[in-house]
C-alpha cells in the first residue's frame, strides 16, 4: 500500500521533501517541496523544464512532472528533517521514454511477466579529495598497495563511520567497509535487493557520500579515472535471477561454478551485447580511461578490457565468485543508477530468450596473459566507438526502446564532440615541432 506522505512528515517530524528524478547523464535534479504542499505534488508531480536538465528536450517543451514514488522514501539520517523521494517523469500526462527510472521500472515490469525478478548489488567506490578536487585528502596515504590498509581507513573513520551508521539506520544491511586499492579511495556494501530498490538506494548513496563528506570539509567523488596512476572507480554488479516463489533461477549445485543453464544463457546474452553495453555501463569520455587503462601504481587495474568470464578470477569482465550470482565487473562510477540494471536485464533476458551460450570460460590471468587469447572480443577504445555499438544493437534498441537510444546517443555524442574540439598539451608537446 502506497505511504502517506503528509501523514509520514507528520509522525517523522520531516518539513520538506527532496523530489528526485536522475537524467540520462546520471545527475540527481531535485525540487524541495515543504511537507504542507506534498500531498498536491504527490498527485500532480513537481515541475521541472526538461531542457534544463540532460534530457533531450527543447525549451518549447511543456514541463516535466516528477511524480514521487511514497515507497521511495528515505529520511535524512544526517537532515532528519528533509525526506528524500525518487520521482517519475512524465511529459503530458505519460511516462517520459527516455526517463532512466521509467526505463528500468518497464524492464521490471516485463520480467515480472515472465514470473522473474532481478536482484542486484553494487559495489560503489569513490575518492575522497581536498575540497578543490585536485588531489586526495590524506597526505599520508602514500603506500603503492594500500588495499585495504587500516591506518588510512581509520585515519577516514569520521566519514566512513557516519555513512555507515546512516545505511544501518535506513535498513540497507551495509556489512563492510574498506580503503581500495588506490590512494583516497574507499568502498562500502550493504546487502543485495529488488534491481529497483537497489537502484534508488544507489542514487541516494551518491548524494549522500557526497554531502557527509562536504560536512567533514572534503570532497567525494565517483569519476571513473580521476589520477592517470591509480586504479578508477568501478561500480561492480551483482546480478541474480528470482522466481516469484523467491528461488534463485541462477543457483544449480550441479551446474559448473554452480550457476544453472538459464544463467550462463543470461551471461551469453550480456556477453553478446558486451561492446554496446558500454555506452551505458561507461558513460564518459574518462571511463575508457579507466577500462583501457595501463598498469597503475598498485600493480593491477582491476577493471577489464576484453569480453570474457571466468570463476572467482578478477581480471575477466564477469567473474564467477559464488554459486547462483555473477559479478560484472564492466560498469564505473559514473553509471546511471538506473540504466545499469536496465540493459544488463535487457541483455540478459535476450541471452535467455535466444538461448545464448557464453561459450567456455577463460582460467587465466587476462592481464599476464590475454594476448595469448586470439580470439576473444575486446572493449570498447572510447566513448564514441561504444556509441556507435550501441547505435547499431538491435537488441539494445528494441529493449530500452528507440527513444531512449536517440535522446542518450545524442546528447552523449555531443559531448563527445564538445571534448574532442578541446586542444590538450600532449597535442601541443608533441606535435608542435611536425
Amino acid at each position: 500500500m502506497p505511504v502517506d506522505l503528509a501523514n509520514e512528515a507528520r509522525k517523522r517530524g520531516i518539513k520538506y521533501f527532496l523530489i528526485s528524478y536522475v537524467d540520462l547523464f546520471g545527475t540527481l535534479r531535485a525540487k524541495l517541496a515543504p511537507a504542507a504542499a506534498i500531498t498536491d505534488m504527490a498527485k500532480d508531480g513537481a515541475g521541472f523544464a526538461g531542457f534544463a536538465s540532460w534530457l533531450d528536450m527543447t525549451p518549447a517543451d511543456p514541463d516535466v512532472l516528477a511524480i514521487p514514488d511514497p515507497n521511495s522514501l528515505i529520511q535524512l539520517p544526517w537532515k532528519k528533517e528533509v525526506g528524500w523521494l525518487a520521482a517519475d517523469p512524465y511529459m503530458n500526462g505519460k511516462l517520459v521514454e527516455q526517463a532512466p527510472r521509467n526505463i528500468l521500472k518497464r524492464m521490471v515490469a516485463k520480467a515480472a511477466d515472465q514470473g522473474l525478478t532481478l536482484k542486484t548489488g553494487v559495489e560503489c567506490e569513490f575518492f575522497l579529495l581536498s575540497p578543490d578536487g585536485l588531489g586526495i585528502s590524506d597526505a599520508a596515504d602514500t603506500q603503492a598497495k594500500p588495499c585495504y590498509d587500516q591506518s588510512a581507513l581509520m585515519r577516514r573513520y569520521d566519514v566512513i563511520s557516519e555513512i555507515c551508521d546512516s545505511m544501518l539506520e535506513l535498513g540497507w544491511g551495509p556489512y563492510q567497509n574498506d580503503h581500495e586499492d588506490a590512494n583516497g579511495q574507499f568502498e562500502m556494501n550493504w546487502l543485495f535487493a529488488d534491481a529497483l530498490t537497489t537502484a534508488d538506494r544507489q542514487a541516494f548513496f551518491k548524494y549522500m557520500v557526497k554531502a557527509i563528506a562536504e560536512k567533514h570539509g572534503l570532497r567525494a567523488t565517483f569519476m571513473p579515472k580521476p589520477f592517470a596512476n591509480l586504479t578508477g572507480n568501478g561500480c561492480h554488479a551483482h546480478v541474480s535471477l528470482w522466481s516469484a516463489s523467491g528461488q534463485n533461477l541462477f543457483d544449480d549445485s550441479n551446474g559448473p561454478l554452480g550457476v544453472s543453464q538459464l544463467g550462463y544463457n543470461f551471461l551469453g546474452g550480456i556477453l553478446h551485447s558486451a561492446e554496446s553495453l558500454a555506452a551505458i555501463t561507461n558513460p564518459t569520455v574518462n571511463s575508457y580511461k579507466r577500462i583501457n587503462a595501463p598498469r597503475t601504481l598498485s600493480g593491477a587495474t582491476w577493471s577489464p578490457n576484453t569480453v570474457t568470464y571466468a570463476g572467482n578470477n578478477r581480471t575477466h569482465m564477469i567473474r564467477i565468485p559464488d554459486p547462483g550470482r555473477f559479478e560484472v565487473r564492466l560498469a564505473d562510477g559514473a553509471t546511471n543508477p538506473y540504466l545499469l540494471p536496465a540493459v544488463l536485464l535487457v541483455a540478459g533476458l535476450d541471452g535467455i530468450e535466444n538461448k545464448r551460450d557464453p561459450g567456455s570460460r577463460l582460467d587465466i590471468d587476462m592481464y599476464a596473459e590475454g594476448h595469448t587469447v586470439k580470439d576473444a572480443k575486446r572493449l570498447p577504445l572510447n566513448l564514441l566507438d561504444a556509441l556507435r555499438a550501441l547505435q547499431g544493437s538491435s537488441v539494445l534498441t528494441a529493449g530500452l526502446g528507440q527513444p531512449f537510444v536517440s535522446a542518450y546517443t545524442k546528447l552523449k555524442t555531443a559531448d563527445w564532440n564538445d571534448y574532442a574540439g578541446h586542444l590538450t598539451d600532449w597535442e601541443r608537446r608533441t606535435t608542435l615541432d611536425c
